[in-house]
């Protein structure tokens, strides 16, 4: 596939039908995967989605609330009709009589890729082997960070074909009350859901540098990307393209617009001269043994704003700052970096 942007526009409310799909498509996304097919369409407890603290949301949706013959008969004819450029995923789960029952039909329909999606990690492999025997096109692996190991899952996925991995699905399950009614945010099973947005992007990271390694397939980065600096820190890491959903619910589609304009700019501005360039630019850093040389600290009193942060958070006590000046019990300090993490203008910072 070629993107004409680095976005992929993953499966969830907002490519809930053929429209859903061609307006992201038209707000600039490279690729969009439709919400997952099954045997039959969902019925959703109400409420399901909700926001839950900054730049976080708990759902508790299922799959699309369409009949998988209405995607292949309707939905699907309708996206290639209207949108001749469109890269369509498709996604499909969850068991295998389900990958048996569909794949086929959805190639049939004209897709660019198919998306395995599995709760079960016993089951995921084999919906993959199933699909690359039945299907000419693209199979994508879609990782889920509630299974028990997926890094080695997703490993063992690609040696049985899959030709991506998208990394990952939503975390899991998770429960929000409100404590002004003592009602759950959302109504699935025992108020539970689950979570999508900025709180999960460092647990997707952590899954795509080890198969970033591991691997020589492409990677989409989904999970908790809210804004450009998500998307460059996700590339970095060793993602091919950039998975949004939850920014896209919070901000409305048409800021995918925004999204793609920032960070083309901040990749310019970091020294990247195109987008591919940012892509696993940071594994080189991302050693496998631990750090265990002390560093130094580097104080510019010039940029100081006095704000004692830095002595404040240091729990070990070892850091002064009277008049300008910093001091450090270096006896005391644990060089545990957290002072000059907090430090607002960058006047503390590790070298």
């Amino acid at each position: 596939m070629k993107l004409k942007s680095p976005f992929i526009i993953g499966s969830g409310p907002i490519s809930y039908n053929a429209e859903g799909v061609i307006r992201a498509h038209k707000a600039g996304a490279g690729a969009v995967v439709t919400k997952t097919l099954r045997d039959s369409a969902a019925k959703n407890p109400y409420p399901h989605i909700s926001k839950a603290g900054s730049s976080t949301l708990i759902n508790a949706e299922k799959w699309t609330d369409l009949e998988p013959e209405t995607w292949i008969n309707e939905e699907i004819p309708k996206i290639n009709k209207e949108s001749k450029d469109l890269n369509l995923i498709v996604s499909l789960g969850h068991t295998i009589p389900e990958v048996k029952n569909w794949v086929e039909k959805i190639e049939n329909a004209g897709v660019g890729a198919i998306e395995i999606v599995s709760y079960r990690e016993d089951s995921i492999i084999k919906m993959v082997e199933i699909a690359k025997r039945r299907v000419d096109v693209p199979i994508i692996l879609k990782v889920s960070p509630n299974w028990s190991d997926p890094v080695d899952t997703a490993v063992k996925a690609v040696e049985a074909g899959a030709d991506a991995i998208t990394v990952m699905d939503s975390v899991g399950p998770v429960l929000r009350i409100d404590i002004n009614t003592a009602q759950p945010l959302v109504a699935g099973e025992n108020g539970m859901g689950w979570m999508t947005g900025k709180s999960i992007r460092p647990i997707a990271q952590a899954i795509i540098v080890q198969l970033a390694k591991k691997v020589d397939v492409p990677i989409i980065g989904l999970g908790g990307v809210m804004e450009a600096e998500d998307a460059i820190e996700i590339l970095m890491a060793g993602s091919t393209a950039v998975g949004i959903c939850t920014t896209l619910l919070t901000h409305g589609v048409d800021y995918l617009h925004k999204l793609n304009d920032d960070t083309k700019k901040l990749a310019q501005n970091l020294g990247y001269q195109d987008i591919n360039e940012v892509s696993r630019s940071a594994l080189v850093n991302l050693s496998s043994e631990e750090n265990k040389e002390k560093f130094n600290f580097e104080f510019f009193k010039d940029k100081c704003i006095d704000c004692q942060r830095c002595v404040e958070v240091c729990p070990y006590q070892a850091r002064e700052l009277e008049n300008m000046n910093m001091k450090l019990d270096e006896e005391s300090c644990r060089y545990c970096g957290f002072c000059a993490s907090v430090c607002p203008t960058d006047a503390l910072i590790i070298v």
